[in-house]
């Protein structure tokens, strides 16, 4: 992952029989992305919320967009970071300590991304990092890590290569080389797809790497690529592309890049009379894509990670919790349930760790097995750092995110 917000699923029959029926939650409905929780009567609690940073507590830092372009996942990753601590340091804590979290704003950007992984290590002395959501930034966070020798878990970063050749990298969510390849087996096989057209971001790693995955599962499939376009995070206008790619006459296209671009994108595309399926990965995940994509992005189909009307125990107990701390709110993204897995892990990866430092806390990180999170079951040893994971491939209506198809993790760890 990766930036942005989630929207509410409209979970058909099908979905229920692949597990992602309607559960209880605790909270009003929101314009989320997640998806919206029914109210069961939750209970807000009053009561002030406990300091991120306690005596004594093992420091964990979390680098989160609290500003920026990524707002949107900034805020549920640092709500989602700050309930697992409080749930963790609630139930005891490790050896008798509790644990504390210090959280620095990496503005959406990057460059700041690595200072605050800096200042998290050398001033506050944290002995694993958590973050980010976007690729990019949290790539820069990784050196800092590698030549500190910290672990760190990134909470939606999907770039493929993002952990390779790093022992101390991890990730709580899937990879673009999964994402690429269910949008791509989604559009041949489900769509009924063959001349596909790539929209890429070509400033973000997140997004050329997600283009090039579904190039290739596509084409393997049998799909031809007529054509790519290209523009740079940022830009608002985008006809010259869409005119040059409606020329090939695609059936479809598959925008890879953020929603900040591809809701204004499909609005060009539909005024220029490119009226084709449209796609993306999960950097489409916020509400905001409904505001600036309009009728044009209705109908459309994306790749995400969770949802909050996901049936499982660990989500409902999740959202009840989420609930209880934030006003009756359900997380407006996925990053809220990514960042609560990733930080929670960090904490139960203490509780075995030999040694409570970064060298054991990483060890302990890299053994963990079927760790049951909120946005699915997590398994690191042996991976790389990459643990297979389930994606949903959600349609956007007009009321948010209704579920389409559900795709699993094949021995190949390819979509099956």
């Amino acid at each position: 992952m990766i930036i942005k917000n989630r929207f509410s699923f409209k979970l058909s029959l099908a979905a229920l029989a692949l597990g992602a029926i309607v559960g209880s939650g605790c909270g009003a409905k929101t314009d989320s992305g997640a998806g919206d929780a029914p109210s069961t009567g939750c209970v807000a609690d009053k009561n002030p919320a406990p300091p991120d940073v306690v005596p004594d507590g093992i420091p964990l830092g979390l680098v989160a967009s609290e500003n920026g372009d990524l707002k949107p996942w900034g805020e549920d990753s640092a709500k989602g970071a700050r309930l697992a601590v409080q749930v963790f340091n609630a139930a005891g804590g490790v050896d008798g300590k509790k644990v504390s979290l210090y959280i620095e704003d990496s503005n959406s950007k990057p460059e700041q991304g690595k200072s605050a992984a800096e200042k998290l290590v050398s001033e506050d002395k944290v002995i694993c990092l958590l973050g980010e959501v976007a690729s990019g930034i949290t790539a820069q966070m990784g050196t800092v890590a590698e030549e500190k020798k910290v672990p760190l878990i990134a909470v939606g970063a999907t770039r493929t290569d993002l952990t390779a050749g790093k022992p101390d990298m991890f990730r709580v969510c899937y990879t673009d080389a999964f994402q690429g390849p269910v949008m791509a087996k989604f559009a041949y096989e489900k769509l009924g797809l063959r001349n596909v057209a790539l929209v890429t971001d070509k400033k973000q790693p997140y997004s050329t790497g997600l283009s090039d995955s579904f190039r290739a599962f596509f084409v393997k499939l049998g799909g031809k690529i007529v054509g790519e376009e290209f523009y740079e995070s940022g830009a608002t206008q985008f006809q010259a592309q869409l005119t040059n790619l409606k020329a090939l006459n695609p059936d479809g296209l598959f925008m890879s890049g953020y929603f900040n671009e591809t809701g204004p994108i499909a609005r060009q595309a539909k005024d220029a009379g490119l009226n084709v399926k449209m796609m993306g990965g999960d950097g489409w995940d916020s509400s905001d894509i409904l505001k600036s994509g309009g009728d044009a992005i209705l109908g459309s189909y994306f790749c995400n990670h969770y949802n909050n009307k996901d049936d499982r125990p660990e989500v409902k107990d999740f959202l009840k919790k989420w609930g209880t701390r934030y006003d009756c709110s359900v997380p407006g993204t996925t990053m809220g349930a990514l960042a609560y897995d990733a930080t929670m892990l960090a904490c139960q990866a203490l509780k075995v760790a030999k040694t409570k430092d970064a060298a054991g806390l990483r060890d302990a990180i890299e053994s963990t097995e079927g760790f049951k999170g909120v946005s699915g079951d997590i398994t690191l040893k042996g991976m790389h750092g990459n643990p297979p994971k389930r994606a949903l491939v959600v349609q956007l209506t007009k009321e948010g995110q209704v579920f389409a198809k559900a795709y699993d993790v094949g021995p190949d760890g390819l979509p099956k």
